[in-house]
């Protein structure tokens, strides 16, 4: 290990980073000094500019991957090496702003129905009825689920944040017949290795391919993932008249800006504004005149 990649796990560490961030920041700055052929501290904002140029225009990365490569690496320039470059010297490209599909209440209906097996029904489950992201189910525990309060806990969120989310009691009985058929330990979802199940967490992959199998079974068109389903969730909730801050609770959401998003989601919250047009005396169409210009000849 080189004594800048120590140093960089060492600041990670430091400010108490998640895994999965500590592999994505060292993955990220390794690729961006084996892209220059040098090692990263001989390195400058400039190469940063000609680097993301690259990341966009040649490789078709999306803004949004983009701009966690650059992360990674202003982390790595400001933290590491103590270089006090201002933000305008590393900029973050702009990403674009794009309202998240949603699934119909029928839509997860039929997606839960058509899970290829017990464990991927539950999954699916658990996912809408809690609205937890990927990492959250991959890492829940069988000690999580409080029947008694009919609570699940979300223990080290995003963030390292934990969170109580209401247990449904139809997801209970489900829960109930999985775990008498798969018997897990510590992790409720239990992976597998070298093709042996084991009592490790399962990969993002398995829920992956929980979605998209189902998706398939089931017929539906969109392009279904684990944070769709969430996002459905939410919007669903705010729909059946939950309030705002008890959604960002639930999501976990740091800011209540981030939960907003699902206003723009909601028929209904949309349907129920009066638009200023309809209170308006306007004449009726067929009173305005018709004409049109004349071609020239």
């Amino acid at each position: 290990m080189t004594h800048l990649r120590q140093a960089m796990l060492e600041e990670l560490h430091r400010r108490n980073y998640a895994a999965s961030t500590i592999a994505y920041y060292i993955r990220h700055v390794e690729q961006f000094a084996r892209f220059f052929k040098r090692s990263p501290d001989r390195l400058t904002p400039t190469h940063l500019r000609t680097y993301q140029a690259h990341l966009l225009r040649e490789r078709k990365l999306a803004p949004r991957t983009v701009k966690l490569h650059v992360c990674a690496i202003r982390f790595f320039f400001v933290k590491t090496l103590k270089r006090r470059y201002l933000p305008e010297d590393t900029p973050y490209p702009k990403v674009p702003r794009r309202l998240p599909q949603i699934l119909s209440v029928d839509d997860v209906t039929r997606l839960i129905n058509a899970a290829h097996s017990l464990s991927h029904r539950t999954m699916l489950m658990v996912l809408y009825s809690t609205g937890m992201r990927n990492a959250e189910l991959r890492h829940l525990q069988v000690a999580d689920i409080d029947s008694r309060r009919m609570l699940i806990h979300i223990q080290q969120g995003k963030g390292g944040r934990d969170r109580y989310v209401p247990l449904s009691p139809t997801l209970l009985a489900t829960l109930r017949a999985y775990y008498r058929w798969m018997q897990p330990k510590t992790w409720l979802f239990p992976g597998t290795v070298a093709g042996w199940r084991a009592d490790t967490p399962i990969t993002a992959k398995v829920l992956w391919e929980a979605c998209v199998v189902a998706a398939q079974r089931a017929g539906l068109q969109k392009r279904v993932a684990p944070h769709l389903l969430r996002h459905s969730y939410a919007t669903h909730l705010l729909e059946a008249g939950a309030d705002l801050r008890t959604i960002q609770l639930l999501l976990g959401h740091v800011k209540l800006e981030h939960t907003v998003l699902y206003l723009h989601l909601s028929q209904r919250h949309l349907q129920a504004v009066v638009n200023p047009l309809d209170a308006m005396p306007v004449s009726a169409p067929d009173t305005a005149a018709r004409s049109r210009l004349k071609r020239k000849p």
